[in-house]
């Protein structure tokens, strides 16, 4: 099992930025880690993946570039930095780690590729 908890959410200002971390405890982390959004009544929403190693990343193109995926597996943390943030990006966020190994294009960015899942932390963007 892995556990996986998430943090450094809150209020920012319209155009600011945020970084959300991800911890993991339990068995070894060797995987491959993603980073979702959900708003209230709608499905989950990939926002971006990063490998077992970290040497790729996957990204949602509707981010426009203002997201960016990090890991430091020697911490068994992964990162989500945030910039430029908008009103429209105020949604629950949520850490997931997925065994599957992926190859390739159009990797981890649905929900059931992932197998174990955090509580989810809010963020908020005021205009």
């Amino acid at each position: 099992q892995v556990q996986l908890v998430e943090s450094g959410a809150g209020l920012v200002q319209s155009g600011g930025s945020l970084r959300l971390a991800c911890a993991a405890s339990g068995r070894t982390f060797t995987h491959a880690t993603g980073w979702f959004r959900q708003a209230p009544g709608r499905e989950r929403e990939f926002i971006a993946a990063v490998s077992r190693g970290g040497g790729d990343t996957y990204y949602a193109d509707s981010l426009e570039g203002r997201f960016t995926i990090s890991r430091d597996n020697a911490k068994n943390m992964v990162y989500l930095q945030m910039n430029n943030l908008k009103p429209e990006d105020t949604v629950r966020y949520y850490c997931a780690a997925s065994t599957n190994i992926c190859i390739g294009t159009g990797c981890y960015d649905e929900a059931y590729e992932y197998d174990y899942w955090g509580q989810g932390t809010q963020v908020t963007v005021s205009s």
